[in-house]
């Protein structure tokens, strides 16, 4: 059976459209106590972690006609819930960074693509492009490491949108409630320093007891480019002081990388022939360790098994943004959500792909006689 472009694009808007009506109707059903668990048992000997970050779509202005009319560059939501296969320790089972952490060229490319992913869209310029395409093709195949002390994941379900932060919110805490992830004994929510992750923390995940931890590879970078601000172009002092508020870091020594960087900050501003730049960048980074101070006991997080680390719902991302990303693809807001549905639903680890295509369905047949129809009566 042949189905022409524009025909597919109207099935998947029409089924991710009912998908998102369902889960509209859970969250609806959560927000009043009537949301039932679906889980075939609960996660009590599993850690549970909830990760939530954003990624970008390209959208057009609605009721413009055929072309793209005012593209804009909007942000997508997305979380991650998933179980993992943990156990709490009597000490920190990996006192020591890794070793990546400590491998200059490592930590350089690690840096620049976080301010990279942090920036904004708009402001890559095709040579970034180019420079980006080639640094991938010339990127050896990276050594194969020891997986064994890493957490392994049971279950992954994916929440996204293009709604707001607090509908999203909502969602997130449906989802929590749905799968028991709050009946774990060991829980985090690992983010990175946006403030509105936090807000739903506070507002849905802070009362169920989750941990939260900042993300260790957000709060690497601003370390690594506040020591490069500190020293200049001594680049061999700015990697000595890196290494030394890094190990602070990861030791949970919050104190004393305060006190560092709120000497740094000193020293530069009292300095003569310093740049406005170098200085900024610093107090930046102060700013970003006193925002996230209660949120950065390493140390202990390991003991207690859970992630520091938000890596699962970057990879989560890259994967929803190669269905909705590209140079060529402008949405409307609506068919970037049911999009959105669809990969959801696909990249999650338990049945609901199969539950969602299995549901009474509205509409009759996708093809032939009287195709894309409302029916009276679900077939």
């Amino acid at each position: 059976m042949e189905i022409s472009p524009t025909h597919l694009q109207r099935l998947s808007q029409r089924i991710g459209r009912e998908w998102a009506e369902v889960r509209d109707a859970e969250v609806e059903q959560f927000s009043q106590g009537q949301l039932a668990r679906t889980y075939k048992q609960p996660p009590c000997g599993a850690a549970a972690a909830v990760m939530l970050d954003g990624g970008r779509a390209q959208t057009r202005a609605e009721d413009s006609g055929r072309g793209v009319h005012d593209a804009a560059w909007r942000e997508t939501k997305v979380a991650c819930c998933l179980t993992l296969d943990t156990k709490a320790k009597a000490v920190d089972p990996h006192p020591e960074p890794p070793s990546k952490f400590l491998e200059p060229p490592e930590v350089a490319r690690l840096a620049a693509e976080i301010k990279r992913r942090s920036g904004s869209a708009t402001g890559r310029s095709d040579t970034d492009r180019s420079t980006s395409k080639a640094a991938k093709r010339k990127k050896k195949r990276p050594r194969r490491r020891n997986r064994r002390n890493r957490p392994r994941t049971r279950i992954r379900t994916v929440v996204a949108t293009m709604e707001n932060s607090e509908t999203f919110g909502w969602q997130v805490a449906a989802e929590v409630h749905r799968r028991g992830l709050d009946q774990a004994k060991r829980k985090a929510c690992v983010c990175d320093g946006q403030a509105y992750n936090w807000s739903i923390f506070a507002m849905h995940l802070l009362p169920l007891g989750f941990v939260p931890i900042l993300d260790f590879v957000h709060l690497l970078a601003y370390l690594y480019d506040a020591a490069q601000a500190v020293h200049g172009s001594d680049a061999a002092r700015g990697w000595k002081t890196y290494v030394k508020w890094l190990r602070l870091a990861w030791s949970g020594n919050v104190v004393a990388l305060v006190a560092c960087l709120r000497a740094a900050a000193q020293a530069l501003a009292t300095a003569a022939s310093v740049s406005q730049e170098r200085q900024a960048t610093v107090a930046e980074t102060l700013t970003y360790v006193l925002n996230n101070r209660e949120r950065m006991d390493y140390s202990e997080y390991r003991r207690l098994g859970l992630p520091i680390s938000s890596a699962p719902v970057e990879s989560t991302i890259k994967q929803i943004n190669r269905r909705i990303k590209g140079s060529e693809k402008f949405w409307l807001e609506g068919g970037a959500e049911t999009i959105l549905q669809l990969r959801a639903a696909q990249l999650s680890d338990d049945d609901r792909w199969t539950r969602n295509w299995s549901r009474p369905r509205k509409h009759r047949r996708a093809a032939g006689t009287g195709r894309l129809a409302n029916s009276d009566q679900a077939l």
